[in-house]
C-alpha cells in the first residue's frame, strides 16, 4: 500500500473566490473587527484618526490597531513578522483588507499611540463587566520581571561602580608597577604580560574604563539615582532570584472568579512594595464597586500601603515576613513584646513593662518608641533579648494597629495564600510561556507600558473566548 500523496503544485484549484469563506464564524479575527470597529479611537488618543484632506492617504488606526491585537493573540509581536503575516497569513489577510503596510509604519504606530493602548485594554474590562464575567469581590495583585532590551554588562549600579573601580585601582597598581620593573630590567616584564609596550597599552586602555566609569558615577550622585542602564535608561537591575538581569516590574490585579486581569502596570522599582494600593485602587474603579478584597504575598508588606488600601475599601490579605534572625543565636523578636492598648505598653517576655520614652521618624514613617532602662539592667534573660550593654528598645509606627488587623485577618483564612497562588498564576504562566512575552521589545518605560498593554488585552480576550466564546463577545460588542 502505498501513501498518500498530494496535488500538483502545476495543477488549476477551484479555490472559494471570496476571502470571507477562509474565515469560520467563530474565528477570533471576528470578534477583534467587531470590537475595534466599536471603539472611539479619537477619545482613546489615537493619532491621525481623522484624516488630513491633502496628502498621501495613511492607514487608518482602526486596521493598524487589528493588526497589533491579531498579533499579540497569536504570538507574533515583530513587526517584520506582521508585516510578513499580511503577505501569506489568510486570517491577517481578510482582517486587514487585503492591505500591507511595512514593518516600519506598523512599528511607529505602536510607537506613537503607546498611551491609547491602556485606554483599549480599559475598554475590553469594560466589555467583560457589562457582560458579568468578573465576580468583583476578590482580587489577587502580584508583579513579575519581565527581561529589558539592556544586557547586564551594559547596566551599572553604585555598589556595582564602586567594586568595579577598586578592582581597576588594584589591577592598576600591579600594572604599573610590572612596567617599572621593565623599565630598570630593561626587557619583558617577568609578570607573564608581555614587553613594556604591551604593558602601556592595557593600562591606557583600563584608565580610559576607569574614567567612563567614574564619569556614570558622578552621573548617579547628580541624578540621585542608584542605577544607570545604558541601551535602555529606564530599565533597571532586578533581584537575582527572578532570573531576570535587567527589566521592568509588570504588575496585575487579577478577578479570582474569571482569572481576567482587571488591572495592569508596569514600573521599574525593584520590590512590590507601594504598589498594592495603587494598583488595587484603579482595579476596584475598573469593576464599580464600593469595596472589595485583595490577596497578596508578603513582598506588598508595607505599613502605610496597607493603610491606604483600607482607607479606600480594600481589604488586604497580605502575610507577614519571617522575622530577622541573627547570626549569635535567637533572640526575642518583637513578636514577642505584647502590646498593650489600655496602659500604652509593650509586655517584654520577663513580665516587665515597657513605656514611650520617645519619637521618632524611620523612612518616612513616624513611630513611637518603648523602653524601660531599670528593667533591662537587672534582667535575667537580657542576653536573649539584646546584644549591647543598654537596652531594649521597641518601635510601633503610628499606623501600626493595620498590621495588627491584617494579621488576624490572615490568621483567620488560611486558604488565602493558595487562593492567590492559583488565581494569578494562571495569567503570569500563560503570558510568559502561551504568549512567549519573556522580554520587551521595546526600549523606554513609556514603550513598554504600552507594550504590555497589548499583551494583557491579548491574554484578556483568550480568557473570554475559553469562558462564553467568540459569537457571544461579537454580539455584545456590536450591541
Amino acid at each position: 500500500m502505498g501513501h498518500k500523496t498530494g496535488t500538483e503544485r502545476s495543477q488549476s484549484l477551484l479555490l472559494p473566490e471570496r476571502v470571507e469563506d477562509y474565515v469560520g464564524e467563530n474565528n477570533p479575527v471576528r470578534f477583534i473587527d467587531a470590537f475595534v470597529d466599536g471603539l472611539d479611537l479619537d477619545a482613546a488618543g489615537f493619532t491621525r484618526v481623522k484624516p488630513k484632506v491633502t496628502g498621501r492617504p495613511g492607514y487608518d488606526p482602526a486596521d493598524m490597531l487589528k493588526l497589533y491585537i491579531y498579533g499579540y493573540l497569536n504570538r507574533v509581536r515583530s513587526s517584520r513578522r506582521l508585516e510578513a503575516e499580511t503577505h501569506r497569513n489568510l486570517e491577517v489577510i481578510w482582517l486587514m483588507r487585503q492591505l500591507k503596510p511595512d514593518f516600519k509604519t506598523i512599528a511607529d504606530f505602536r510607537k506613537a499611540n503607546r498611551a491609547a493602548f491602556r485606554e483599549v485594554f480599559r475598554q475590553f474590562v469594560r466589555l467583560c463587566r457589562d457582560l458579568d464575567l468578573y465576580g468583583r469581590e476578590l482580587l489577587a495583585v502580584d508583579g513579575t520581571r519581565i527581561k529589558a532590551v539592556n544586557n547586564r554588562e551594559k547596566n551599572f549600579t553604585t555598589a556595582s561602580l564602586k567594586r568595579d573601580l577598586a578592582r581597576l585601582d588594584e589591577r592598576l597598581e600591579k600594572y604599573l608597577s610590572d612596567l617599572n620593573d621593565a623599565d630598570k630590567n630593561d626587557e619583558p616584564s617577568s609578570g607573564g604580560d608581555g614587553s613594556a609596550s604591551m604593558l602601556a597599552e592595557k593600562i591606557e586602555a583600563m584608565k580610559t574604563r576607569r574614567d567612563r566609569l567614574r564619569g556614570y558615577q558622578k552621573t548617579l550622585e547628580e541624578t540621585g539615582e542608584t542605577q544607570i542602564s545604558l541601551t535602555d535608561p529606564d530599565a533597571r537591575a532586578m533581584h537575582s532570584g527572578t532570573r531576570v538581569g535587567v527589566g521592568y516590574n509588570a504588575q496585575i490585579a487579577v478577578d479570582a472568579a474569571s482569572h481576567l486581569i482587571v488591572e495592569q502596570t508596569v514600573c521599574n522599582h525593584v520590590s512590590d512594595h507601594g504598589h498594592l494600593a495603587q494598583t488595587a485602587g484603579a482595579a476596584k474603579e475598573a469593576l464599580g464597586v464600593e469595596e472589595i478584597r485583595v490577596l497578596a504575598d508578603g513582598g506588598y508588606y508595607q505599613v502605610d500601603d496597607l493603610a491606604a488600601c483600607e482607607d479606600a475599601g480594600i481589604t488586604p490579605y497580605v502575610p507577614t515576613p519571617r522575622p530577622r534572625t541573627y547570626k549569635d543565636g535567637d533572640r526575642f523578636g518583637k513578636a514577642a513584646f505584647v502590646y498593650d492598648a489600655e496602659k500604652d505598653a509593650y509586655l517584654c517576655p520577663s513580665g516587665s513593662y515597657l513605656t514611650r520614652v520617645a519619637r521618632g521618624e524611620d523612612n518616612g514613617k513616624a513611630y513611637t518608641q518603648y523602653a524601660k532602662r531599670s528593667a533591662c539592667s537587672s534582667c535575667p534573660i537580657r542576653a536573649q533579648c539584646t546584644a549591647t550593654k543598654s537596652y531594649r528598645r521597641i518601635h510601633r509606627y503610628d499606623k501600626e494597629a493595620v498590621l495588627v488587623r491584617v494579621k488576624a485577618r490572615m490568621a483567620a483564612s488560611p486558604e488565602a495564600m493558595s487562593i492567590r497562588r492559583s488565581t494569578v498564576e494562571l495569567p503570569f504562566g500563560s503570558i510568559k510561556q502561551w504568549m512567549g512575552q519573556g522580554a520587551f521589545l521595546m526600549k523606554r518605560l513609556d514603550n513598554v507600558r504600552g507594550e504590555f498593554s497589548l499583551t494583557a488585552l491579548a491574554y484578556n480576550i483568550r480568557r473570554a473566548i475559553t469562558l462564553i466564546g467568540v459569537p457571544a463577545l461579537i454580539e455584545a460588542a456590536r450591541a
